[in-house]
């Protein structure tokens, strides 16, 4: 037995209730069990029971060992004077509040139902990644789309909540946020922390001032990078040795300069190298001026797309590496590219936006976004697609890439609509 599942137990009330008793022998009725508080205090507030006939309304907190009451030092606190049942498996104890008096408490271990307790098992004991694999066809469609919604706006609230804490430590600068984020996601995983730090030695005001002059941009840019080379003999870059010098000192970035080594190329094909993305990147920023109103403010999707597939500057697409020129053109930023930055950078950017300002337009356009693009193939997705789940949009892809890692991985069937209804035997 754990708390979470004891929790489940009393939420849905799978125990038996006739005839129910507290550990001093005083008849118990619940009229309501109270609502799950996933925050700080008692585990469930705004119960309503009878005991020994008379009305109690308060908090009821579950353990599974009545002693457990002391180890987190409820006895001190009064956010747990208000709790008028402590629900438990085993009551080694009686739990006292801080003036000395003993909070009644219920037993479950007898009372519950041996099939709850055995569904529960077989989901935590089952091999596969998906641990109702093998159940899976036996729940409503009902029950697994309305999970699917629900993860999806978990994922986006969740993203939401990173950019607002980069807001906040930006000092609730939107535009150098949303470059940040923005630049974060250009390097995608390998590489998303070094981007990340560029665009932090590299701000955005910076950035504005030289927006009309790209070689200047890819300058400060490639510069801070540490990934100009002193000694080189090619034009391009003694030019961008040139800018820098000038800029570095304009702005004090002399003592700020990363070390090529922070920058990851293994298993990446040369197109997805940083030197290109970073390229591609600047070619953006001097293209879009405010990126996070021209996100904002874009009526039609497709302007979207357009705004994110560009083209980087002539020699990084002759180039993988600084002077070593590549056998065929580098490509261009592509669709399948574009679409990802739009799903990882722009759509949480308008759910951070409308979430802070209080616009649900900008979260009903940030979801008509990700219907409009094609689900993400990978084998998290491919594994949803066997047990018959749709998977046709990046909505649908980014819901069950959230409900795999955050549910099915961690064993949280608990907290699944699907779970908890195999658990409950529905």
């Amino acid at each position: 037995m754990n708390e979470d599942l004891l929790s489940f137990i009393w939420r849905f009330q799978y125990f038996e209730k006739k005839g129910l008793q507290t550990d001093q022998n005083r008849p118990l009725s619940i009229i309501r069990p109270g609502h799950r508080n996933h925050n700080a205090g008692p585990d469930f507030p705004d119960a309503r029971l009878m005991i020994d006939g008379v009305l109690w309304v308060g908090c009821v907190e579950i353990h599974v060992r009545s002693s457990d009451w002391f180890v987190h030092e409820h006895q001190h606190n009064g956010a747990y004077d208000g709790v008028i049942l402590h629900v438990v498996w085993e009551n080694d104890v009686p739990a006292t509040r801080r003036d000395g008096t003993t909070v009644p408490t219920l037993v479950l271990n007898g009372l519950v139902t041996t099939s709850v307790i055995e569904r529960y098992r077989l989901l935590q004991d089952e091999k596969e990644t998906v641990p109702c694999h093998s159940q899976f066809a036996a729940v409503s469609q009902i029950q697994k789309y309305a999970m699917l919604d629900r993860v999806l706006l978990e994922r986006l609230e969740r993203k939401a909540l990173e950019i607002q804490h980069l807001l906040d430590t930006n000092q609730q600068d939107w535009e150098q946020t949303a470059y940040q984020w923005l630049g974060r996601h250009f390097g995608h995983k390998l590489n998303d922390a070094p981007f990340l730090r560029l665009t932090t030695i590299v701000p955005w005001k910076v950035i504005r001032k030289h927006a009309d002059r790209l070689i200047q941009v890819e300058a400060l840019l490639f510069g801070c990078a540490g990934l100009i080379s002193e000694d080189s003999e090619d034009v391009y870059i003694r030019q961008l040795q040139q800018e820098f010098r000038f800029l570095s000192a304009k702005y004090k970035l002399h003592d700020r300069i990363m070390q090529p080594h922070e920058w990851k190329y293994a298993r990446l094909r040369p197109a997805g190298f940083p030197t290109v993305r970073m390229a591609q990147f600047a070619r953006l920023l001097c293209n879009t001026g405010g990126f996070l109103n021209r996100v904002v403010v874009s009526e039609h999707f497709n302007e979207v797309r357009d705004l994110f597939r560009i083209s980087q500057s002539t020699y990084w697409r002759e180039h993988f590496i600084a002077g070593r020129k590549a056998r065929k053109p580098v490509p261009a930023l592509g669709q399948e590219a574009a679409d990802l930055l739009i799903v990882n950078a722009a759509v949480p950017l308008l759910v951070a936006c409308s979430r802070q300002r209080q616009q649900p337009e900008l979260l009903d356009k940030a979801i008509y976004w990700l219907s409009e693009i094609s689900a993400e193939d990978n084998r998290i997705t491919r594994e949803w697609a066997s047990l018959g789940m749709r998977v046709k949009t990046a909505a649908d892809s980014q819901a069950l890439i959230e409900w795999f890692n955050n549910y099915c991985t961690p064993r949280r069937c608990l907290e699944c609509t699907v779970g908890g209804a195999l658990i409950r035997g529905t």
